[in-house]
């Protein structure tokens, strides 16, 4: 029988394609298979198969100790090509970016990446991105025999786990020595956000008078227990912030339960990044601002004034 094959390279982020690719099967009717690779996979395939997966392919050859694009898309290529693996389902990640268009030219397969939403439509799996500079979604199905979809993070629903057995196998790969190898790991320098992974967002645009003021936003970020984020100007431009907190188009696409705006406008370069909120509360002076179009919550009023007064509430409670 056909399969849907998933792979991430970060655990949490595959369970939730694995959540999702149990609908998938039974729309389909294939089964639900993971790759699991490289130190100590074997290890986690009972949680795999808690989430739903039907098979594991493992290995722990020496050439996945270390991730390369390079060794992974030929272990992903010979599992896929071995078990009738016609979907390959992948996460956006950085690396997922990089691993997925490999793995689709080894198998001459079509290919998605960065996709919002994948569903099931007449027999066949469809895939929204943003396209035109995140002005619109752009809907496609891969007409290729193999499909490789690579989806962002946080797309979808991570599924309760239940008490489940599955086959685990021994994915017998043959992998070259891989042409590049780590010889030193150093601790990137600067701070280290995790947007993507946020409950709650705190993003800050244009409406900050001075980098001074920063902290009355930062107060807020911490009565919420969210991260905090910007929009462009605010780290490419006038460097107040890092880019690590750039959240839009050419930043974090984030996907919070609560995510609030501060002195954000609304272009649709910044709006791209948050569109996976489940809620969104915008805080503008101007009663017109885009921002509010697309929020489920506004209040209008100058932020020095409003931030300060939810802040001391929040704290209250």
């Amino acid at each position: 029988m056909a399969e849907i094959l998933v792979f991430c390279e970060k655990d949490d982020v595959a369970f939730e394609l694995v959540s999702k690719g149990k609908e998938f099967k039974e729309a389909l009717g294939m089964n639900l298979a993971a790759a699991l690779l490289g130190k100590d996979a074997a290890g986690k395939a009972d949680e795999y198969f808690a989430y739903g997966a039907d098979k594991v392919y493992v290995s722990e050859d020496a050439a996945l100790a270390d991730f390369t694009a390079e060794a992974y898309a030929e272990a992903l290529y010979q599992i896929a090509q071995k078990n009738s693996a016609e979907v390959l389902l992948m996460s956006s990640t950085k690396r997922g970016k990089e691993l997925a268009p490999r793995v689709a030219q080894k198998l001459g397969a079509g290919c998605v990446t960065d996709a919002n939403d994948v569903r099931v439509e007449d027999g066949q799996l469809v895939a929204d991105r943003y396209a035109l500079g995140g002005n619109t979604v752009s809907s496609g199905a891969i007409k290729t025999a193999q499909k490789v979809i690579a989806v962002m993070p946080k797309t979808f629903e991570l599924g309760a786990k239940e008490a489940k057995q599955g086959e685990v196998v021994d994915a017998a790969l043959d992998l070259k020595e891989p042409r590049a190898r780590v010889v030193e790991r150093r601790e990137k320098a600067g701070e280290t956000v995790n947007l993507e992974e946020a409950e709650t967002v705190v993003c800050i645009g244009r409406g900050l008078e001075k980098k001074e003021d920063l902290g009355t936003v930062e107060e807020l970020t911490q009565a919420f227990g969210a991260e905090l984020g910007c929009t462009k100007s605010l780290c490419t431009d006038w460097e107040w912030l890092s880019e690590e907190r750039l959240v839009g188009l050419s930043g974090k696409k984030v996907s919070p339960r609560l995510c609030v705006s501060v002195g954000i406008s609304g272009q649709i370069q910044y709006t791209v990044g948050i569109r996976g909120a489940r809620i969104t509360v915008a805080i503008n002076k101007d009663e017109n601002a885009p921002i509010f179009a697309m929020s489920d919550y506004g209040i209008v009023g100058d932020l020095y004034e409003v931030v300060p007064k939810i802040t001391e509430k929040l704290r209250s409670l």
